[in-house]
């Protein structure tokens, strides 16, 4: 088991090793969130390596050693909705942009179709809760929401892709 406040204390020293390890713990999670959020492999990629260094470069500023999950992933939450931002800017087809991604595997194309009718932040806030098990406080500091919207907001989610998939079936 990894020790998160030895090594944020060392990270923040300068140890780039001791920064890979807290690395190590959430790159599969960050990518995943940036993934199921932005549905582009290589935005997510960019995003996840964006917020990153971001988080690198200013470990100095993280003061409870304990919070480093939460606070990586707010940095990731900024760049996933910058990278949301410029989508809607484009003047392009999104779905002319958006390429099939072959590491997210739906078993069922209607829940592949379903997703894709969210909004961004709808997707992101969905992907941190099912994919990742956060609570509804935990996403409301994240993404800077009261926890009451985040539960309603979920609760919306959820019953709007019951619905829609009870339709396909």
């Amino acid at each position: 088991m990894n020790d998160f406040p030895k090594d944020v204390k060392l990270a923040r020293q300068g140890d780039s090793q001791a920064f890979a390890r807290l690395y190590a713990l959430v790159y599969k999670d960050m990518y995943h969130i940036a993934l199921y959020s932005l549905r582009n492999s290589h935005d997510a990629c960019d995003a996840v390596s964006d917020a990153v260094l971001d988080a690198f470069s200013s470990i100095g500023n993280l003061r409870d050693e304990n919070a480093f999950r939460k606070w990586i992933f707010k940095i990731l939450t900024v760049k996933i909705k910058n990278y949301q931002a410029e989508y809607y800017s484009d003047t392009e087809d999104l779905n002319e942009i958006n390429e099939p991604v072959e590491e997210f595997d739906y078993e069922k194309t209607e829940l592949g179709q379903a997703l894709d009718k969210l909004d961004p932040q709808s997707r992101l806030i969905l992907s941190m809760s099912v994919l990742e098990g956060y609570t509804s406080e935990e996403i409301s500091k994240i993404c800077s929401l009261k926890s009451g919207s985040v539960r309603s907001r979920l609760k919306r989610i959820k019953e709007r892709l019951k619905l829609e998939l009870a339709e396909k079936f």
